[in-house]
């Protein structure tokens, strides 16, 4: 697959992703946000433009292209033995949704990189603009360590282009206001982390703010301890975001998302 594919495969997949749970959201909503959409999506948006150019921009080399390069070295652990490609697709997948759940955690509990990852958590409301709002260091942070990642493992390169539309279309999945049937949710958690989940790691309670770290797969919340089935507070009274941010001008305006990192209300937001 060349980089221009890939990159439009990545792009329809998004528009369509972001189009349905867009749409989605509007008809069937699961709470009634605080805020309006329009200074918010604005912002989160044009961050997602910004986030793009910079790591354009700024780094290299793509993960698709590193993984190329690492297959052409036979570079590696998934190199060592001659696997099916299919099982090949398989490991890579879940070794790098295991890997994204590993960096969430670590974003949560190193300050530093807290102070880049709050800019996500600040926002008082979540939709599926909200699975995209991260900030530019942090977007630079992960791509590296995605690279690093691809590089240690050896993945096929379609593996690497599969995960990450998988990633980006669940991340909008999961952080969309959208309603499902209870019965249905419960069933999908169980292989997917769905929105009603994820949503408690949105919370304003510290505790509920450390717990669900997954993306994409649930099962590493469930394995290691770090699932909370609902918010204490329930899914219509919870407050989504920081206890310490809390004025629209700040969390809703992309200056002020910009610069929070220089922010040193830190350990008392984490």
């Amino acid at each position: 697959m060349s980089a221009s594919v890939e990159m439009i495969v990545r792009l329809a997949c998004f528009l369509g992703v972001f189009t349905v749970m867009a749409v989605w959201e509007l008809f069937s909503p699961r709470r009634v946000l605080k805020e309006a959409k329009g200074t918010r999506w604005l912002s989160n948006l044009a961050l997602v433009v910004i986030n793009t150019i910079a790591v354009r921009l700024l780094l290299p080399i793509t993960a698709m292209a590193a993984a190329l390069f690492a297959e052409s070295r036979q570079w590696g652990v998934l190199t060592l033995i001659a696997w099916p490609l299919w099982v090949e697709v398989i490991l890579s997948v879940l070794l790098f949704d295991l890997a994204i759940y590993l960096q969430h955690v670590m974003f949560h509990a190193v300050p530093l990189f807290w102070r880049l990852h709050k800019v996500h958590h600040a926002d008082m409301d979540i939709d599926v603009t909200t699975g995209l709002r991260f900030h530019t260091l942090e977007i630079l942070l992960s791509a590296v360590i995605k690279l690093g990642v691809v590089v240690l493992l050896g993945p096929p390169a379609i593996a690497v282009v599969l995960f990450e539309v998988l990633l980006n279309g669940t991340s909008m999945f999961n952080h969309s206001n959208v309603r499902l049937p209870a019965g249905v949710d419960r069933i999908v958690r169980c292989v997917l982390v769905t929105p009603d989940m994820h949503r408690v790691h949105h919370s304003v309670l510290r505790r509920e703010t450390n717990s669900n770290f997954g993306f994409n797969l649930p099962w590493w919340d469930f394995l290691l301890g770090t699932y909370i089935a609902q918010p204490s507070e329930g899914h219509d009274k919870m407050d989504i975001g920081l206890a310490q941010y809390r004025d629209p001008s700040q969390v809703e305006r992309l200056p002020g998302m910009l610069l929070m990192p220089l922010d040193s209300e830190v350990e008392e937001s984490r």
